[in-house]
């Protein structure tokens, strides 16, 4: 209900009641401005971002409490979203008051600071979810941060570190007893780091040469270590290499009297990350090579899947990915491109039409 009346002293009064029965008034000189005004408010209540003009007072840190409270998250992402909503540099300004320009001198002035563009990319993008949960709640009319420029990151093909087999070959060569099937489920099954440290030794059926990916390591506050389920929910079943099944079979063999954890740490229990990234390093300097992380094995293994011909369905199931998205935007650079298969084609109807067989093209292309 909405109407315009003109008062006593000539100045008119829009007014209308919103979804809960509370009216909201203005006065204005003019009627166009109070019809203007009107409409305005009328269209928003139709598309359905109609904001109640006294909402949005809580501070942004105070809205960020209240909406934090209500979600549903693995403890890594409540201290990766507290953190970035403790780095702004408007935790004190009004919902209501923010600004694209707010947000502008944040993402600048962590910039400023130094931090990498992965860093601030996070940062701002879990930001954006408290704002897009305000403008769900009606708080914001609209997320004040869409448009805003974030710097530029390295592109994956120029980012990504790819070891080569031989050095694969030299890291496992160097990797002590029982951190070589470590290192082999890591650049052979492309399990993450926090993947591999949790894998039970039921996990592996050794007949049909498969492997359960059903948990992983995380950090704890205090240091502790916490069993959780992989993340993005990358659950998953990784058909394994015969010789990686030799090689596990032998780690159990000689490392898993009790049959319980593949590898263990402290007490028994699965291995802290700081533990594996000490026996990481010391394996790295026992194989003279430097500048490879451990992460990288696992690109090593989505290289040599691409390199055979899976397909993109095949490598994201393989690793745990929650779309093919994900793979595509890692690793689209590592699969062949259109040239690429242009070029193969047509070599191969060149060795069909001359008669020659499949090696025989290949050496006189060359």
């Amino acid at each position: 209900m909405a109407s315009i009346s003109r008062l006593p002293n000539g100045k008119y009064r829009p007014r209308y009641r919103d979804e809960h029965g509370k009216e909201h008034a203005r006065h204005f000189d003019r009627k166009v401005d109070a019809q203007r005004w009107l409409d305005e408010v009328t269209a928003a209540v139709v598309t359905g971002t109609y904001v109640d003009p006294g909402a949005g007072r809580q501070t942004f840190a105070e809205y960020y409490a209240e909406w934090s409270a209500r979600q549903v998250w693995a403890p890594g992402t409540e201290t990766a979203m507290s953190l970035a909503a403790r780095s702004t540099t408007f935790a004190d300004v009004r919902m209501r008051s923010l600004r694209r320009s707010h947000l502008e001198h944040w993402v600048k002035s962590m910039v400023s600071r130094g931090l990498a563009p992965g860093t601030v990319h996070t940062r701002t993008n879990n930001v954006r979810a408290v704002l897009r949960g305000a403008v769900a709640d009606r708080v914001i009319p609209r997320d004040p941060s869409e448009g805003v420029a974030l710097p530029r990151r390295r592109r994956a093909a120029a980012a990504m570190t790819l070891p080569t087999p031989a050095q694969v070959g030299a890291i496992l060569d160097a990797a002590d007893g029982p951190f070589r099937a470590f290192v082999g489920l890591c650049g052979f099954a492309g399990l993450r780091l926090g993947e591999a440290a949790a894998v039970r030794v039921g996990d592996v059926d050794f007949l049909r040469r498969t492997l359960t990916v059903a948990r992983q390591v995380q950090r704890a506050p205090g240091g502790a270590i916490e069993l959780r389920a992989p993340k993005y929910g990358s659950e998953r079943q990784v058909y394994l290499a015969p010789s990686l099944v030799d090689l596990l079979a032998r780690h159990v063999a000689a490392h898993c009297p009790e049959g319980t954890w593949l590898f263990t740490g402290d007490a028994g229990q699965p291995p802290h990350q700081n533990t594996v990234g000490h026996r990481w390093r010391t394996t790295l300097a026992a194989a003279g090579l430097s500048g490879v992380k451990l992460h990288d094995l696992r690109h090593f293994y989505a290289s040599g899947l691409i390199a055979s011909g899976c397909d993109v369905v095949t490598v994201q199931r393989a690793l745990g990915h929650a779309s093919a998205t994900t793979t595509l935007n890692t690793y689209s650079h590592l699969w062949p491109t259109a040239e690429d298969r242009t070029r193969r084609a047509a070599e191969e109807l060149f060795a069909d039409s001359c008669g020659l067989g499949a090696d025989s093209a290949t050496l006189t292309s060359r």
